[in-house]
């Protein structure tokens, strides 16, 4: 019966029965807080053990629980949500969203495999490509996705995984997960089915509101849940949807290198996360969108990428592959622009953000309640010898998009009315007014 229902309304409700816990009078799920489970006989704990890695439904047996690092109800519960909202077979989380990547990729490579992954990836994904998988034995190449005939000239034997990010982080670049899937099939056809090449796709922009990449052929799809899933910035985790062959693999390899999802953390994420996501999302990228759009008209902006812009570079793409529950248009909340560094500086900029503004807050992570921005060339993205030093990233919070317009507006006019004031007296420039201001001539400057 749940089918009849849209995902909005499945996300807020849940299962309504599951062999994990019992349904039928709890309105909202129970917490398990024990980490250790009592067993009525040795037979019993020698049966969990036995059946530990295998798929259980909501409509199975109940699963015998021995231990929390190998299973336990809460978790469980979430795992289940999780891969139904993306469209998956089976959803396993951790402690983050590294560790989830990591098992990803520790659980299918061997030694001598390869993995080709974008130029462009959060900095941790990048660091761990970049110094742990080569000392695993692992090749690691980097490739434009987007750029078939390169990919097709390196796709080898060895090829196991294509890994990316669609948007990018934190650029926003899109991925044609579609054209990767047909490509992958070619390639597929004479490999034996242990050998798969398989797309593995980090959707922690997106969210599967706003892109389900298992819909466009995708084999695995992996989530921080720090950010937009979790959504209120309280919890830290990871997901890994994939399909039912692979899921006995990733509870092995969570079980022996110990990366769970607290039960704590894995409750608070289904019972405040899961159900606000389309809520919380539809806001913030309307939000985004007006902020997007007056951020291209300010004159000190270079340029603003965001999906929903008509100026976006893959327009075409975001609309195919960018869609909500219910076949909306969604460009989803984050923002990524460069200011003229002729008339403004992006630090001073993002500096005085972060000592005057009320609705911004600096800081890292992202799809938080609260609207954050930051400069991933010296923060997040850093471990690049080549990002930009002074792009901007904005994850759009659920403020008032006037708020945070007025804010963005103030800092820079505050930041161009103190670089003329620190010019020579010839040099200076009156600037234009402000909204409610008669006159913006620059202040003599004072020193003390």
């Amino acid at each position: 019966m749940k089918k009849r229902y849209k995902t909005t309304t499945r996300l807020v409700h849940g299962p309504d029965h599951s062999a994990k816990w019992d349904f039928s009078h709890h309105v909202t799920p129970p917490l398990s807080s024990s980490t250790t489970y009592r067993l009525d006989c040795a037979q019993r704990g020698a049966r969990g053990f036995q059946e530990f890695g295998n798929f259980v439904s909501d409509a199975g047996e109940t699963p015998v629980y021995v231990y929390d690092r190998l299973d336990e109800p809460t978790r469980s519960i979430l795992e289940s949500e999780l891969a139904e909202v993306e469209g998956g077979d089976a959803c396993v989380t951790f402690a983050s969203g590294m560790a989830g990547i990591s098992a990803t990729l520790g659980s299918v490579l061997e030694l001598g495999d390869e993995i080709i992954a974008h130029p462009v990836l959060y900095g941790c994904t990048h660091s761990l490509l970049t110094n742990w998988m080569p000392r695993q034995g692992v090749c690691v190449e980097r490739i434009d996705m987007n750029d078939l005939d390169a990919l097709c000239g390196r796709i080898g034997d060895a090829t196991r995984i294509l890994y990316f990010e669609t948007p990018t982080n934190p650029t926003l670049e899109l991925v044609d997960i579609q054209a990767l899937r047909r490509l992958a099939d070619e390639y597929n056809k004479k490999r034996a089915p242990e050998r798969r090449l398989l797309i593995v796709v980090d959707n922690t922009f997106a969210t599967p509101f706003a892109q389900r990449p298992i819909e466009h052929g995708a084999d695995i799809v992996v989530h921080s849940l720090t950010k937009n899933l979790g959504g209120f910035g309280t919890e830290v985790g990871g997901a890994v949807i994939c399909p039912k062959r692979m899921l006995s693999q990733l509870l092995l390899y969570r079980k022996d290198f110990g990366g769970i999802l607290s039960s704590k953390s894995a409750w608070a994420i289904m019972v405040y996360g899961l159900p606000t996501l389309p809520l919380r999302l539809k806001r913030q990228q309307y939000t985004a969108d007006l902020v997007a759009r007056w951020l291209e008209g300010n004159s000190v902006v270079r340029r603003v990428v965001y999906p929903g812009l008509d100026s976006f570079p893959q327009r075409e793409l975001a609309e195919t592959q960018m869609r909500d529950f219910d076949g909306d248009f969604a460009p989803g909340n984050m923002i990524y622009f460069e200011v003229d560094e002729t008339k403004i500086d992006a630090l001073e900029l993002v500096d005085r953000i972060a000592r005057e503004a009320y609705s911004l807050t600096l800081a890292v992570s992202l799809g938080h309640t609260k609207t954050l921005i930051e400069i991933p060339g010296s923060m997040t993205h850093s471990v690049y010898a080549d990002a930009p030093p002074k792009a901007i990233r904005i994850s759009i919070g659920l403020e008032s998009p006037s708020d945070i317009i007025r804010d963005l507006d103030e800092a820079i006019e505050d930041v161009r009315r103190d670089d003329a004031n620190n010019r020579e007296p010839w040099k200076r420039e009156a600037l234009p007014p402000r909204n409610g201001e008669a006159s913006r001539e620059p202040r003599p400057r004072v020193v003390t």
